[in-house]
């Protein structure tokens, strides 16, 4: 038996030496299914199978890269890199490349990415003189892209009325002729874009059977990692190859597909079976990677799924710690609670911040995360996007409120002066900055001027400049009576960003709201905690004052090399974490509240919650708040069904009395109807977290020369007392902070 087959468990085993006939690897978290499938191919190899009649299909460029890497160490390179082993865009692309005259393309074809796509699609809004805010053409690029993926052609399109209709509704009857001439460009371009790649190797296995014929023979030996993930489109081109022969190898995990939103069909891997009725089905069980609490709490929590393969991951790992499920009063604190809770993790335990992981359902949760990492000054990272104030929508938002507090602020000016669109275009913008400049005047001192003859602005342009200037002059006003929550609120209606945005309608618009939604909590959180400052008006400037230090923190504090890993729990599947925090644990947003209607989308918000929970090597820890802001407004939270569904032997509640009624009564809540639980949780108490975070504003007397840890400003030092009991005021020199004036009364504090 040759060296590498000895570090395979008898599971692993089994598939990695099965040479012929269709086989499905149900691979559970952990289970080491990388190393099989690499193996397996080695194997084949050493048993004499030609590297050029394997192919192997991958869903990213790293893990084909591992993959051929772990394989040269075993046959060499010079067999290795005779493998066809890739994503399955650059395979296919290889093949159209050999095949294209077929379809009538040149072999040396252009691929286009995304941003080129976006490009023509919105030179072809333009030429036909569409509105680009129906025809945005990000959304345009998605729109295709989906029907691309779903084979459905723009003769298809232009004859399927259902689908012209939808459009219709949309308030964009045209997509059918964009549609059209997109695609026309790109043929006489000569290019495909990604979706292309697949629709296009569907059509010539389609078309052409002796090309079909061809590549059967050419790959005996098939194998797919990620099976789940597959789409409808992908999933055809891989069953046409394999039809010959069978020998199709795929590895994957039901319990892991999380990819519906992007086309990924979970029936592709449930259906193997019945797709080929000889198949043998394998089981990857034993789990490396976590404790055993966390793989059983995992499994516990999967097993409310109804459409799933049936498996048991299992581990001879250490039971570890209890999953740690803490409640929090509010959203702010339980970002406080976190961050108090990895700096408490890391002193102790004496770990580096690249232990940690933040997950969360949606990207505009990191905000609080965010904000109260910083004040611990705890260095992190946000994966898959920018840090919460860096988000485009945040920093137009914020623009407006700064050309309130000051209107001589040019960068913000012309960031806003034409969004939402109004009109103005950069040849007007120009012609102001010129007399600006000439006159040695602001910009916004220049839009009080716009009857001067020098100005060559035709009316029409000037009446739309004239009333940003009195919208922005309205605003002024306002702020002097208003706080920064209740200016922050009537800019928002005024402009009326939010409209636009909803009528999108796609993915990335409503996350854009969600974020500017969390931008009007951050801005309420601000002013219920500036109640503590002697003072303090909650101002505007004071506000913007805050978000200017945090950003400057952001800066400084992720100089460093390691870092707290923030990020939604997509972009998690795949990585792995001693600590993982996941948080935001309520009904209607994790399970979202668009993902809770059918049985479907509920278990996949499920097996969402599943990857959270086996990201995790050491411990878990979910956090849920029992009050989260909704757009300022402070709204009650029910638990997330989730938390009752993890067996009550892998957990510990961190929780006050007051939420043991509530979860309880989640327990015999009728809404839940997909399966009741056979008994109610019976709550663990335990004793109190001593992290700041959990600290009531409580009066602890405090005198000139104590140190102090402040909730929101950190360490500190009493500089001066005044006055006596609940009345007591008292000045601190915190660090990043700088010297506050705080009421003890209402601060939440602890002595050091």
């Amino acid at each position: 038996m040759e060296d590498y087959l000895s570090q395979l468990n008898d599971s692993q085993k089994l598939p990695t030496t099965h040479k012929n006939g269709p086989i499905m690897v149900i691979a559970g978290a952990g289970s080491g299914k990388t190393r099989v499938l690499t193996y397996r191919i080695a194997y084949l190899m050493e048993r004499g199978v030609d590297p050029f009649s394997i192919l192997s299909l991958t869903f990213t460029n790293k893990a084909a890269r591992e993959m051929k890497s772990r394989i040269s160490q075993i046959v060499g390179e010079s067999k290795s890199k005779n493998l066809w082993m890739g994503t399955f865009h650059s395979i296919f692309a290889r093949i159209l490349r050999s095949e294209s005259e077929l379809l009538g393309y040149s072999s040396n074809f252009t691929i286009y990415d995304t941003q080129d796509s976006d490009r023509l699609i919105a030179t072809i809004i333009k030429e036909l003189k569409l509105d680009k805010d129906l025809y945005k053409y990000k959304n345009i690029r998605s729109r295709i892209s989906s029907l691309k993926n779903n084979l459905v052609t723009v003769k298809a399109y232009l004859s399927n009325p259902e689908l012209v209709q939808q459009d219709n509704e949309s308030r964009r009857p045209m997509f059918g002729k964009v549609y059209q001439t997109y695609v026309n460009r790109c043929f006489k371009a000569s290019a495909m874009d990604f979706d292309d790649l697949l629709l296009k190797t569907n059509e010539l296995l389609n078309r052409f059977p002796e090309v079909l014929s061809k590549y059967q023979e050419r790959f005996k030996y098939i194998h797919v990692d990620e099976y789940q993930d597959t789409n409808h489109s992908q999933y055809l081109i891989v069953k046409a190859l394999a039809d010959k022969y069978e020998n199709l190898c795929v590895v994957g995990d039901d319990a892991q597909s999380i990819y519906g939103f992007r086309g990924a069909n979970i029936e592709n891997i449930l259906s193997f079976q019945k797709d080929y009725s000889n198949s043998t089905i394998y089981r990857l069980e034993q789990n490396y990677r976590s404790t055993k609490n966390i793989v059983n709490a995992a499994n516990s929590v999967i097993n409310y799924n109804i459409n799933k393969l049936e498996k048991e991951v299992w581990t001879d790992n250490e039971s570890g710690e209890k999953i740690e499920i803490n409640q929090s009063i509010t959203d702010s604190e339980e970002g406080r609670f976190v961050s108090s809770s990895i700096f408490e993790n890391k002193n102790k335990c004496q770990l580096d911040n690249d232990s940690f992981a933040v997950l969360y359902r949606t990207n505009a949760q990191s905000r609080s995360i965010e904000d109260a990492l910083r004040r611990k000054n705890i260095s992190y990272q946000v994966y898959g996007g920018l840090s919460f104030y860096q988000r485009k929508e945040i920093k137009d938002i914020l623009a407006y409120l700064r050309v309130i507090v000051n209107p001589n602020d040019e960068e913000s000016i012309k960031r806003i002066i034409n969004y939402p669109t109004r009109g103005i275009g950069q040849t007007t913008m120009d012609k102001l900055l010129i007399y600006a400049n000439e006159k040695n005047i602001s910009l916004f001192e220049t839009l009080k001027n716009l009857s001067s003859d020098e100005i060559k602005i035709n009316s029409g342009i000037k009446n739309k400049l004239n009333q940003f200037f009195l919208l922005i002059k309205s605003f002024q006003l306002l702020n002097e009576s208003l706080n920064a929550f209740e200016i922050a609120e009537e800019v928002l209606k005024r402009i009326g960003i939010i409209n636009v945005l909803k009528l999108d309608g796609t993915p990335e618009s409503i996350s854009r709201i969600e974020n500017i939604e969390e931008l009007i909590n951050g801005i309420k959180d601000f002013i219920e905690g500036e109640k503590e400052v002697v003072d303090s008006k909650a101002t505007l400037s004071d506000f913007l004052e805050d978000v200017a230090l945090a950003s400057e923190l952001d800066k400084n504090i992720n100089d460093y090399q390691k870092k707290v890993s923030l990020m939604t729990i997509h972009l998690a599947k795949g990585l792995e974490f001693n600590h993982v925090y996941i948080v935001g644990l309520e009904e209607d947003l994790f399970p979202s509240a668009m993902s809770s209607t059918t049985r479907a989308d509920l278990e996949e918000e499920r097996r969402l919650f599943y990857v959270a929970l086996t990201r995790a090597k050491k411990k878990v820890t979910i956090t849920y708040a029992k009050t989260r802001y909704r757009w300022g407004k402070l709204n009650d939270c029910e638990p997330s069904r989730f938390i009752k569904e993890i067996d009550k032997t892998y957990t510990n509640y961190n929780l006050s009395s007051s939420i043991t009624g509530s979860l309880n009564n989640l327990m015999e809540n009728n809404s839940i109807r997909f399966r009741k639980p056979k008994n109610k949780i019976q709550l663990k108490k335990i004793k109190n977290n001593l992290s700041p975070s959990t600290y009531k504003s409580s009066y602890i007397d405090i005198n000139k020369g104590d140190h102090i840890i402040h909730n929101r400003f950190g360490k500190g030092k009493v500089i001066e007392t005044e006055g006596e009991g609940a009345d007591k005021k008292a000045e601190v020199k915190f660090g990043s902070s700088g010297v506050k004036r705080i009421l003890l009364k209402f601060a939440k504090y602890k002595l050091i």
